[in-house]
């Protein structure tokens, strides 16, 4: 997994240890926390796009 190229968020600090980063693979999208790199989720653009719409329309909020 090290050949991937991981993304964060443009509004995270450059020297932040605890970033949600993102990186394109030949089978999916992995997912992984900056601070846990070798923790990796792997999963679909579209079950990512309906997470992330769900989290801007605030549907998971009652969860926390």
């Amino acid at each position: 997994m090290s050949d991937l190229t991981w993304q964060k968020s443009s509004f995270s600090e450059a020297a932040a240890a605890n970033c949600v980063e993102l990186a394109a693979a030949p089978d999916g999208i992995r997912i992984r926390e900056s601070d846990e790199p070798d923790a990796v989720l792997r999963t679909s653009p579209a079950v990512l796009g309906t997470l992330i719409r769900a989290v801007k329309a605030g549907r998971l909020d009652h969860t926390l």
